[in-house]
């Protein structure tokens, strides 16, 4: 099978940063699926292995973790799915990932595709809709108010992948008001498009910002990149006893400031609960399952804004290319082998 993959860690400018293999086909275990890819989504997490994490001696790595596509073979435990169910996923960071033409995947993990959008569209969505609802309901319980605080949420980072769903996950089930930042023409109008109340320039002080709209402090933050530079301004603006969330990985966090207020603090990793295999890891699937009825019910929409084709070398190359520029807006999507 045709796999796209990586013999070094490195730059993403390197000619053979990543290239086009071959793969033997896999066969699945006893809880897999094996899907036939049809579409694949890009991920910060996928350029951050790409650099610093070497494949094992003289073998190769396969990225990838969001896939959508159909039910090739199922294993001999298997008993939510068949051969020809459309599927979409993340999957687990300690398994190869779906760039390639089979994937094995735990159905524990694995939704049904929105029957409502295509392939590519679908593909934009699981891994930052779990990023988003984990740390959204599981994580910050934004259903749970904090004693006089601004029913209102700072999303920080509105307009990248996981903004772009958290955005529209908290106007769809929650009365909260939303904040999002974003610093550009472009990438205002795309929040604003997507529900949130007010935008403010995380280019600049957020405090004072937020204490312009006049609503009050927010309950809740939800930062999602370049947290070490807006720590002191998140400390400053957050309400008391309100609840802070992150999901990049700041080379340290000096949460000192969060004390006199006593802020909690919530790390979301949506891999965590397939690289441990706790309990719950069915969760992920249900919940794939419920973003699904939200998008077929017209409440959500997918966050996908460039789809490329072939899935090859080349293709990838350029969408971890814009990854890395920090300036993507919603998700990139390749399409087809």
């Amino acid at each position: 099978m045709k796999a796209v993959a990586y013999t070094k860690a490195g730059t993403i400018e390197r000619d053979d940063a990543l290239i086009d293999i071959e793969l033997p086909r896999p066969a699945p275990g006893p809880r897999d699926l094996l899907v036939a890819v049809d579409a694949i989504s890009v991920n910060p997490v996928d350029t951050k292995i790409r650099k610093n994490v070497d494949p094992d001696a003289g073998s190769t790595k396969v990225l990838g973790w969001d896939a959508v596509g159909r039910v090739a073979e199922v294993g001999s435990a298997v008993t939510a799915f068949k051969p020809g169910d459309a599927v979409y996923y993340a999957g687990s960071l300690l398994r190869p990932g779906a760039n390639s033409e089979f994937h094995l995947v735990d159905e524990r993990l694995v939704g049904r595709k929105p029957a409502s959008i295509s392939n590519a569209e679908a593909a934009a969505l699981p891994l930052t809709a779990i990023t988003a609802w984990e740390m959204l309901f599981d994580r910050l319980d934004v259903r749970k108010p904090v004693p006089g605080a601004a029913k209102a949420i700072l999303i920080i980072g509105g307009a990248g992948g996981v903004g772009s769903i958290a955005i529209q996950l908290v106007r769809a089930l929650t009365d909260l008001t939303v904040i999002a930042t974003a610093s550009r023409e472009e990438t205002r109008a795309w929040v604003s498009d997507l529900g949130a109340h007010h935008v403010v320039d995380h280019s600049r002080p957020l405090a004072d910002q937020i204490a312009a709209l006049g609503i009050g402090a927010p309950a809740f933050v939800f930062s999602t990149t370049e947290t070490h530079r807006h720590l002191p301004e998140i400390a400053k603006l957050i309400a008391p006893q309100g609840r802070f969330g992150l999901i990049d990985d700041p080379e340290s966090l000096d949460v000192i400031g969060f004390k006199r207020k006593a802020v909690s603090i919530h790390w979301e990793l949506m891999f965590t609960r397939s690289i441990f295999e706790t309990a719950d890891m069915d969760e992920q699937g249900k919940l794939l399952d419920g973003v699904a009825a939200l998008i077929d019910a017209g409440r959500l929409r997918t966050t996908v804004t460039d789809v490329l084709r072939p899935i090859h070398a080349e293709t990838l190359m350029q969408a971890h290319a814009v990854i890395e520029s920090g300036k993507a807006r919603g998700k990139i999507v390749l399409e087809g082998f």
